[in-house]
């Protein structure tokens, strides 16, 4: 019940940043530390602590299909990430929170637009312990989303996080987030996630909450003991771990009434029983991932898998405009009104591998392979936006320090469509061939 009532929550949330920040600003404190790609920290006589934080990330894209002539290339021009973010904790470390907000009106995955200022975080966390902690509020999603989510938007090994990533995420939700660490004596250490949350992604404050909650957990082996610098969260080995350095985890949520396509937004898919009241679908999705680093090298792999269940009774769907339908087609084609269902659901199983060296010089080398598979009723064969099961990178970098404030990233993908030709292009026209992108894009961090 405290979940469905989250608007008022968060507003109390805000107005406990905004008036720690004061309180912070109102005493005695002095300007304790600037770190390049960090930002400023200012602190008071009494232990208080606010750290602020902003980057920026101009970015180019183009598109072209080799089969198709150049009037269909696809260029873009974009403010791809504009963070402002807002960090404090009390003069124990017990109380930390955040306030974090995007201006670059771009989804986190970069497959959306939005035209308002994007409210990204909102939380309180509270410490136990050194190695258990408690966080209430909007935030990232890590223990039900594949590894790659949890890395850093500065940090990334190439200018886009992979379709996998963009098929599959939640990326962030409201709720509440545990995370209890477990220290052995041989330094491994074993790292356990649940949370409970609405299910609906971030900002669901502002419609109305359906379905039920959404229940995950994620448990990650480190066998080696922790990454340097918060390197298990950072792409790039920019630290050389001079030892082996491995996490492996698996991860499981079960959203109880999903009402988009991969939980993002509350309300964009509905349907109703013979009665008009909603009935909802609840979407499952599991995995497991590594992450290795080793002196300049590292390597991420990932392995996605969702389905859904889908209830008896569902009567109707309800349109955008709020009017209902009972006719369930696919295609033009009538279908099981359980397959019309799933064929709205981002449902199927995707693979991500890739691999980097970073030089002494800063200078990066990527790769990456990434394959999806839809299920036979899945929006995953969406000709526009998907059914190409197969993604080709290559990437260089150029960092300027080690502390990700400035850095250009380049890379080229080669698409493989679909084999029965039923992709399509921005234009909505049919295309064969292969498709390749090229990405530009540059991180300006303060």
């Amino acid at each position: 019940m405290i979940l469905k009532n989250n608007k008022s929550i968060l507003l109390t949330i805000a107005i406990f940043i905004s008036s720690s920040f004061l309180s912070v600003s109102a005493q005695q404190s002095e300007l304790y530390k600037y770190s390049n790609g960090e930002g400023i920290q200012i602190a008071n006589d009494n232990g208080y602590l606010i750290k602020i934080k902003t980057y920026v990330q101009p970015a180019f894209e183009t598109r072209w299909n080799t089969d198709t002539i150049s009037d269909d290339n696809y260029d873009r021009f974009r403010i791809r990430r504009l963070r402002l973010r807002f960090d404090g904790s009390d003069e124990n470390s017990k109380l930390n929170y955040r306030l974090q907000f995007n201006f670059g009106g771009v989804s986190e995955v970069g497959n959306a637009t939005a035209n308002q200022i994007a409210l990204l975080d909102a939380f309180v966390r509270y410490n136990f312990e050194r190695r258990f902690q408690l966080t209430f509020g909007q935030r990232s999603v890590v223990a039900t989303d594949n590894r790659e989510l949890s890395m850093t938007s500065t940090t990334l090994q190439l200018p886009e996080r992979s379709r996998v990533t963009s098929s599959f995420t939640t990326i962030r939700d409201f709720g509440l987030f545990l995370r209890k660490d477990i220290r052995f004596r041989n330094i491994s250490r074993l790292r356990n996630y649940l949370e409970i949350t609405t299910g609906d992604g971030r900002n669901n404050f502002f419609n109305k909450d359906f379905g039920g909650l959404k229940f995950g957990g994620r448990i990650d082996y480190l066998p080696f003991g922790t990454f340097t610098n918060m390197g298990q969260f950072r792409t790039v080995d920019i630290m050389r771990e001079n030892n082996h350095k491995l996490v492996v985890g698996v991860n499981y949520s079960y959203n109880n009434g999903i009402s988009s396509r991969r939980g993002r937004y509350s309300g964009d898919i509905l349907y109703n029983d013979s009665l008009g009241s909603t009935l909802l679908p609840d979407y499952i999705k599991y995995g497991f991932d590594f992450l290795y680093k080793y002196r300049g090298f590292s390597a991420l792999g990932e392995f996605v898998s969702t389905n859904a269940n889908v209830p008896d009774g569902i009567y109707e769907r309800v349109r955008n405009d709020g009017s209902t339908s009972t006719e369930f087609l696919v295609n033009g084609e009538p279908v099981d009104v359980k397959d019309y269902v799933k064929n709205r659901l981002m449902l199927g199983q995707g693979y991500n591998i890739q691999m980097g060296y970073l030089f002494k010089n800063l200078w990066s080398i990527d790769a990456r392979f990434t394959h999806l598979i839809a299920d036979e009723f899945s929006f995953l064969n969406n000709g526009l936006y998907y059914n190409r099961p197969n993604y080709y990178t290559v990437g260089v970098s150029k960092m300027f320090d080690k502390s990700y404030s400035y850095k250009i990233q380049a890379s080229l993908t080669l698409v493989e469509l679909d084999e029965n030709g039923l992709s399509r292009d921005f234009n909505d026209n049919y295309i064969n061939g292969e498709e390749i992108y090229f990405r530009l894009i540059t991180t300006i961090a303060f």
